[in-house]
């Protein structure tokens, strides 16, 4: 018995749904490749200022991750 057929897929229907995740995948992909070069670009800094860069990156990645959330009751 095959143990790994049991086991559910799940995949968005719709005739584009591949699409949609391809799309996802590379602005995901994109998004990555953004953060990392800002990163590098901050690790070139003095002590100092790389501080204050990570303090800025850090908000900005809180504000956008807080825009997500759904209001609380």
């Amino acid at each position: 018995m095959d143990q790994g057929s049991d086991a559910a897929v799940k995949e968005p229907v719709g005739s584009n749904a591949g699409q949609e995740f391809v799309a996802d995948t590379a602005r995901d992909e994109a998004l990555a490749e953004e953060l990392l070069s800002r990163v590098a670009l901050i690790e070139d800094q003095p002590l100092e200022q790389r501080a204050e860069a990570y303090t800025q990156l850090f908000e900005e990645l809180k504000s956008a991750l807080e825009a997500g959330d759904l209001p609380r009751a």
